[in-house]
């Protein structure tokens, strides 16, 4: 259901994108706004077709935000990234030989003891 409301929402968007690139400018832009009052702030509704299904593609996008919104705040449960670092892999006794890495895989191999032996060998 989350791969379905995924690809809706990204037609959408594509969608949106094109809608909006058809539409004619007003020739304002930014400037229009605090001369004469016209606008986006005006009050008039979407005189042509691309107007209203602008505005039906925008809510259509805004659902389907909140949709998959409200499918990861159920996916997460309720635990932090914090809480499984803490607990590792989360089985207890579990088999290394599944891990390459040997342990969890979260941390790092174990450091080699310091010895004073020089990283690259002199060439004498």
């Amino acid at each position: 259901m989350e791969n379905v409301v995924l690809i809706i929402h990204l037609l959408l968007a594509l969608s949106l994108i094109g809608v909006v690139l058809l539409q004619r400018s007003d020739g304002g832009g930014l400037g229009a706004m605090g001369g004469g009052g016209g606008g986006s702030v005006s009050a008039r509704s979407p005189s042509t077709g691309l107007g209203k299904l602008t505005w039906v593609l925008a809510i259509a996008f805004i659902c389907t935000s909140l949709t998959l919104t409200i499918f990861a705040a159920q996916n997460a449960s309720g635990s932090s990234i914090m809480d499984r670092l803490t607990t590792g892999s989360g089985a207890e006794g579990s088999d290394d030989a599944t891990d390459p890495l040997g342990g969890d895989g979260l941390l790092p191999p174990p450091s080699v003891p310091d010895t004073d032996a020089p990283l690259v060998p002199r060439a004498d």
